[in-house]
């Protein structure tokens, strides 16, 4: 009788065990089904639940309209532009004495009288604008009165000067006096000397400033069916003496506030609220690609976190970084950043166009890097197509190497950069700051603009001639002969190694493989919320077994 009773526990144990390992092995199979499920394409997903790529669509529907989104506001933005050069054009040619395109050098005097003669010639210029401009300029308003021109001068305090001696005494703080001269006032060729407390001494003059601000009206704006700007002009013409070297360069900087403007009244057309609609057409379809591409990115971290889990519990592993950052999908927090920028680039455009907002270089960043990501992300679409996926492949391959082989490579080059700056910079315009020397050696790692600068080192003292030879020949050697060519190489070998196959394999996807079920088997069904609770259910069971 006891031997009866044992052998049925036995027996009863031995099926508990079967059933045991029966449902693991389902729990085990489910999960590697819903993983599968989770990483493939928005095609498979289709043909395997039936759910429609509603994020596809979304994505497909965004490059159309945020590239013409982005075409409309670009020429906008282009009218503005050069809007803004032609009228900088228009007040070097009407203040600046004799001016004529000196391809970006600054206008030079090197006599008093010279300095003299242009200060009044600006003077004069604009006390007769209305008389000379052939565009709608005109001076500000502020209270009924015109804003004056104001004239500055800069200079040490209290500075004792004797070349013929070799002595000084200056006092390094600086002061600056001012006076205002009205559009309205006539001024002779004497005043400024006359003038209580202002006269240039230019042996410690450091600047002449000259304020003054015009205001004008965009209209051409008007032919493109949108609303005109207006536009103030705060404008500084400059006589820079701060090297004392017998040259004052002058030049005119030119600060521009775009606002709306106080009364106006335009027979507007349709193409206004038209272009309003499709604004707002653009930014409910961002954000429902961000509500959706969020969502994903959730599921992608929760199920990351089950995995991990799932591995310790079965298989008393621990999942690597990299196989848990392949749950957080890169295109998609892409998207995601593409869409938070296309609605704020879009709601700045909308406050544009109404005449609430006029920052124009914002909306342009924003916009344009968006559009620019979006673009990029057809590549992931591409990606689905096995033929079009080596360019993917073999980035996301060889990023690591090439990260590392960048870091390196980056010390040798800052150090060319230093060394060409404090060296050559003194007698080379193309190594006179930090930042046009980053940009010169860039352009020789390129071959670009060799000649030209080997050739302008030529005058030069013997010793700094032999420097930079030195300096040039050994940069190109070791950049063009050696570093670009590893780094070729290095994309080259990740390329055929991608090309024949070989492209290692992670623990996760090697998991996933295992999985023989296609999309068209119906097996994909099955809820992802009553896998879920097996799952914990079953994961709860072994770890209790364990204990």
């Amino acid at each position: 009788m006891e031997d009866s009773e044992q052998l049925l526990a036995v027996r009863s144990e031995e099926s508990q065990r079967n059933g045991r390992c029966s449902l693991d092995t389902k729990t085990v199979e489910d999960f590697r089904r819903r993983l599968k499920y989770f990483f493939m394409n928005p095609c498979e997903k289709y043909r395997a639940r039936g759910r429609k790529p509603w994020k596809l669509m979304i994505q497909i529907l965004k490059i159309a309209i945020t590239t013409v989104q982005l075409v409309s506001f670009g020429l906008s933005n282009e009218m503005m532009v050069t809007f803004k050069d032609e009228n900088l054009m228009t007040f070097r040619n009407l203040f600046l004495k004799g001016y004529k395109d000196h391809r970006h050098r600054s206008l030079s005097l090197y006599t008093k009288r010279d300095v003299n003669e242009h200060i009044h010639y600006i003077i004069n210029r604009y006390t007769n604008l209305q008389n000379l401009t052939v565009g709608n300029l005109a001076y500000e308003l502020i209270n009924g009165d015109y804003t004056p021109l104001t004239l500055c001068q800069v200079f040490y305090r209290n500075s004792t000067i004797d070349p013929e001696n070799d002595t000084f005494d200056i006092d390094p703080h600086i002061d600056k006096d001012c006076i205002s001269i009205h559009p309205m006032q006539s001024l002779s060729n004497n005043t400024l000397a006359t003038h209580p407390n202002f006269s240039l001494d230019f042996r410690r003059l450091l600047s002449v400033n000259i304020y003054l601000t015009l205001k004008t009206i965009n209209l051409q704006t008007v032919r493109h069916h949108e609303l005109p700007d207006c536009y103030d002009f705060h404008i500084v013409i400059i006589f820079d003496n701060r090297a004392h070297s017998g040259k004052i360069k002058v030049d005119i900087e030119n600060d521009v506030r775009i606002y709306e403007c106080s009364d106006w009244n335009v027979e507007a057309g349709k193409n206004d609220y038209l272009l309003l609609s499709f604004d707002s057409v653009v930014v409910l379809a961002c954000f429902a690609s961000l509500i959706l591409c969020i969502r994903s990115v959730i599921h992608g971290i929760q199920l990351q976190f089950e995995f991990n889990i799932f591995f310790h519990a079965y298989y008393n592993k621990t999942v690597s970084w990299s196989d848990r950052m392949e749950f957080v999908n890169g295109w998609y927090m892409l998207i995601i950043v593409s869409d938070i920028m296309t609605i704020t680039g879009s709601v700045l455009k909308i406050g544009i166009q109404t005449k609430f907002l006029t920052n124009y270089d914002v909306c342009s960043i924003l916009l344009g890097t968006a559009t620019m990501l979006v673009w990029v992300g057809v590549i992931r679409y591409l990606s689905f197509f096995k033929k079009y996926n080596i360019l993917i492949l073999t980035l996301r391959a060889a990023l690591p190497n090439v990260f590392r082989f960048c870091v390196c490579a980056a010390m040798i080059y800052l150090g060319y950069c230093f060394c060409g700056w404090i060296v050559l910079g003194p007698y080379h315009d193309k190594f006179r700051t930090l930042a046009k020397v980053t940009e010169c050696l860039f352009s020789l790692l390129n071959g670009d603009d060799m000649f030209s600068t080997f050739l302008r080192m030529r005058d030069k003292t013997y010793m700094v001639w032999l420097f930079s030879r030195l300096y040039l020949y050994s940069f190109i050697s070791i950049f063009i002969y050696m570093v670009l060519s590893l780094f070729i190489a290095l994309i080259n070998d990740t390329y055929e190694t991608i090309k024949k196959d070989k492209e290692p394999v992670s623990q996760l996807q090697a998991f996933i493989a295992e999985c023989i079920d296609q999309p068209e088997s119906g097996r994909y069904q099955i809820t992802d919320e009553s896998t879920c609770c097996m799952f914990s259910r079953d994961v709860s069971d072994i770890s209790e077994e364990k204990h």
